[in-house]
């Protein structure tokens, strides 16, 4: 699966998964870098290329292909995000196709189904997902955006932010505060076409890191949406997302270890290559000791994360292992990345070298998907979920 690295054949590794990665690779190579530094320029990935994503079948891989998807397993949905990330190409595909395509796909109505899903594999429709809001960032449940419901619609009003793929979006399933100052009050997911009056985007904002992966403000100014665009039941929102998140958190683990890989094999490269006191760096026993450890590390890592993507591609996978695989594989690569980009010296801090792209990147995957804290809280809500049950009683 990588270059220099001696990782293990992965255990769902087939020659289908070759196949794919060999089309990915070669794709990305011809359409993605050659275009990338415009891209964090413009701060946005262009419609251009997710329809061509979607053309190549690299959208919705796990979604059915009775709606246009590739009708594959997860797997094949975590080889695409590990390619991309693997070439250090950083923009919001996971939020579009394993995050927001399952959200429909599991919750949806056909109708519903019909007409997001099979846009969305195609990338003539791309989507994003409406939870953090200006003063609610991990607690979902204080969100304070809300629909009204007046009788054959919504009228929502409130504002989104750190929304990926929030400029480029056709559409947005936001989380809404439904019923307000009733017993039946509760979150509920609703399906909102940016071209509807009232639904407004902010500018991309200028990130320290992941340039090209548009991330902006959306906001909501009586809003009417039908009823019709209620995903899944009223209420039931904020169960909904903890069944996926698990799923979202997975895949940001996916792209650390990925962009964790790619930082090491350039890395290694570059060692190899650059000289200083009359030998190569590699030669020296300090960046010999320093590699060997970021690798293991890598690899001890990615033998949990493939068990959990194959939990996932079997439905299995618990919010607790999706908390510790974003857990410990993000503060690994932000461990990792800092410590390739100290042996590339100076280099390491100019942009145009991958290591700065990735070190600048690596920062936000402990927040973003629920901050470290937030896995930990988690974590340890199982290890004490006996005590915790017998002080309720």
């Amino acid at each position: 699966m990588y270059k220099n690295l001696q990782i293990p054949r992965r255990p769902y590794q087939s020659e289908e998964h070759q196949m794919v990665q060999d089309a990915v690779d070669q794709f990305i190579k011809n359409e993605a870098l050659p275009n990338y530094e415009k891209w964090e320029k413009e701060k946005m990935i262009p419609k251009s290329f997710w329809r061509q994503m979607g053309t190549q079948g690299f959208l919705c891989m796990d979604v059915p292909d009775t709606y246009g998807g590739g009708g594959c397993d997860f797997t094949f949905s975590a080889l695409i995000l590990e390619r991309l990330r693997y070439a250090g190409i950083d923009f919001g595909v996971a939020v579009h196709s394993d995050i927001v395509a399952p959200y429909i796909l599991n919750y949806g109505t056909e109708d519903q189904k019909q007409r997001y899903l099979t846009r969305m594999a195609q990338g003539t429709m791309i989507g994003a997902i409406g939870m953090t809001e200006p003063s609610v960032g991990s607690d979902l449940k204080a969100l304070k955006t809300t629909a009204q419901d007046r009788g054959d619609h919504y009228l929502i009003n409130g504002s989104k932010t750190f929304i990926t793929n929030g400029y480029v979006c056709d559409f947005v399933v936001a989380a809404c505060r439904t019923n307000t100052g009733t017993p039946q009050e509760g979150i509920s997911l609703i399906i909102i076409d940016a071209d509807i009056d009232g639904f407004t985007k902010g500018h991309p904002f200028d990130k320290i890191g992941a340039r090209a992966q548009d991330t902006c403000e959306l906001f909501f100014e009586d809003v009417r949406v039908a009823k019709s665009n209620l995903l899944g039941e009223e209420g039931k929102g904020f169960a909904y997302m903890m069944n996926e998140l698990p799923r979202e958190r997975l895949g940001i683990a996916i792209e650390a270890i990925a962009s964790t890989a790619g930082v090491l094999d350039a890395t290694l490269a570059y060692v190899t290559e650059r000289r200083a006191f009359n030998k190569a760096l590699y030669e020296f026993q300090n960046t010999q000791f320093k590699l060997a450890d970021c690798a293991a590390e890598l690899q001890v890592y990615q033998s949990y994360l493939d068990h959990c993507i194959e939990l996932q591609s079997a439905h299995k996978l618990t919010p607790t292992q999706g908390a510790i695989a974003k857990l410990k594989a993000t503060e690994m690569y932000g461990k990792v990345v800092d410590e390739c980009l100290q042996l590339h010296g100076g280099y390491g801090f100019i942009w145009e070298y991958a290591v700065a792209r990735s070190y600048a990147a690596s920062r936000v995957t402990r927040i973003y998907g629920g901050t470290s804290e937030i896995m930990k809280l988690i974590i340890s809500r199982a290890l004490f979920k006996d005590a915790y049950m017998a002080d309720k009683k």
